[in-house]
């Protein structure tokens, strides 16, 4: 399968293109596909789609995550929620039956979540077949004459962030994707490795969302005081 993947993504948001500088920045934007294509409509409703299909397995990961998280425990002789050196060795060893029954639940574990991911992968390569011909619309409509990966850059302006604009260009471009792949599909490492950058992207913006909810929740709620009563003026 030939699709745009992620090191296509990057050479189209580096490449510079025609156009005169204005809009942002002098003409130069930033952006980052897998932003970009976490944000899109389509992947959440995709994701949205794997998680009703897959409920099912879903449940049994987490008890067999939970059976996983159980076992490495064995091997934390003390206590301290970490394996050291020593507890690391001590859980390599062929003959101990605690790590055989961990590779068998983490067989299990992989076994489950291969079509899950296959479905998600699937979703983020058709997004990625169309990631160049977005960002070119929003190059040819804003005037924009280089945009760089937001990760290769130290600092950049509000004004010269260009990702928001980008999803919107995707969105009408592939307004939604499929989770089914066909018979024989089999992803490359690019469309692997974008899912994976997709993958965290969607998981720091649900940690970040956690922190958010947490602290909203811890802050005391705000003492109503009345108004100071306006002044009243000498006679």
């Amino acid at each position: 399968m030939k699709t745009i993947l992620q090191t296509a993504a990057v050479l189209a948001l580096a490449t510079a293109l025609a156009a005169p500088a204005s809009a942002q920045v002098s003409g130069i934007g930033v952006a980052d596909p897998a932003v970009v294509i976490a944000g899109s409509k389509a992947l959440q409703a995709a994701y949205t789609q794997i998680s009703t299909t897959y409920a099912t397995q879903r449940t049994q990961l987490q008890t067999l995550d939970q059976q996983r998280l159980n076992i490495l425990k064995k091997f934390d002789k003390n206590n301290d929620g970490r394996l050291d050196e020593a507890e690391q060795k001590a859980a390599q060893v062929s003959t101990n039956p605690d790590r055989k029954q961990l590779e068998s639940v983490q067989d299990q574990i992989d076994k489950i979540q291969q079509p899950i991911n296959m479905a998600g992968v699937y979703a983020v390569s058709q997004l990625a077949a169309q990631l160049n011909p977005a960002v070119q619309q929003v190059v040819s409509q804003g005037g924009i004459q280089l945009i760089l990966p937001s990760n290769a850059v130290i600092y950049a302006s509000a004004p010269a962030n260009v990702t928001e604009k980008i999803i919107a260009a995707l969105d009408q471009r592939v307004p939604s994707v499929s989770i089914t792949p066909p018979a024989g599909w089999q992803p490359d490492q690019e469309a692997v490795q974008l899912f994976q950058d997709v993958q965290q992207v969607r998981l720091a913006a649900a940690v970040r969302q956690q922190q958010t909810q947490q602290a909203g929740a811890q802050q005391p709620a705000a003492t109503s005081n009345p108004a100071p009563a306006t002044p009243t003026k000498g006679r």
